[in-house]
């Protein structure tokens, strides 16, 4: 390396040195020209948005759970709301429908409930008067048109009359004499009964008490409601005085107290 000498290195600072001052006045006499600043613009301000309502909870786990099961159908809910009727229905058409009594058995259930019923038992059972049930009263009175009698006139005419068997007098187990059960009132002057009320009540003693076959020639003749007997009793054209006279096989019933007869008519 070739070593420069000093008095070179002298010469050339001073060079340097020289042009560094003069330069620095000029640069002094001229003064910075700032750029001429453009006037601000205000930015449009932006339209305030509203802030929406805040995030809803999230559900509890059972609701959350109610929600996502699968829901009952309109037609399911429709037979659900229809079904307390349905089984309304249901249970009317299990029970037995009971048939209504007409003719002499309906008027008789009537006419006894109000007249004989506290003597003889709401279901014929017997009481401070004898018992209809088992066959107790067709035993007693084989023949319908003595129980009329008897049920028509009373124990106490019997007894003034000496009559002491109104039905059958050998009958099974002893026959009933008259007044040996206490008073059976006239149902004609006592109870005001009338003759068609007395075979009314008379037909229900009978066939519903006491059980007598409905198939029988008795009440197709006397209880049916096609008994041409009640009918003309029930319209006034006969009473129990005539009925042997306008019907064939009728014994006379009468307005007094007559002996009993057994089955044969004996």
């Amino acid at each position: 390396m070739t070593e420069i000498p000093e008095h070179l290195l002298k010469r050339s600072q001073a060079r340097r040195g020289a042009a560094g001052d003069a330069a620095a006045p000029a640069a002094a006499a001229t003064p910075a020209v700032p750029n001429a600043a453009a006037p601000a613009v205000a930015a449009p301000k932006a339209p305030a948005v509203p802030a929406g309502p805040p995030p809803a909870k999230p559900d509890i786990p059972v609701v959350a759970a109610y929600k996502a099961r699968k829901k009952i159908p309109v037609w399911a809910m429709l037979t659900l709301s229809i079904l307390p009727v349905w089984m309304f229905m249901y249970v009317l058409a299990l029970k037995p429908v009971v048939a209504k009594a007409t003719g002499p058995l309906g008027a008789g259930t009537k006419v006894y409930a109000g007249n004989c019923g506290s003597c003889h038992g709401a279901g014929g059972e017997g009481g401070v008067g004898y018992a209809f049930t088992g066959g107790s009263v067709t035993t007693t009175f084989p023949h319908i048109e003595d129980q009329l009698r008897w049920v028509k006139l009373g124990s106490a005419a019997y007894v003034a009359a000496g009559v002491q068997v109104a039905g059958d007098p050998n009958r099974e187990g002893g026959a009933h004499v008259a007044g040996a059960s206490g008073v059976m009132p006239a149902a004609a002057s006592g109870l005001g009964l009338t003759d068609v009320e007395i075979l009314a009540v008379v037909c229900h003693e009978r066939f519903d008490l006491a059980g007598a076959a409905e198939d029988s020639e008795e009440f197709l003749a006397w209880c049916s409601p096609e008994s041409e007997i009640y009918l003309a009793l029930e319209a006034g054209t006969a009473t129990f005085d005539n009925l042997h006279e306008q019907f064939e096989g009728v014994m006379a019933i009468g307005s007094v107290p007559l002996p009993g007869s057994g089955p044969t008519g004996a």
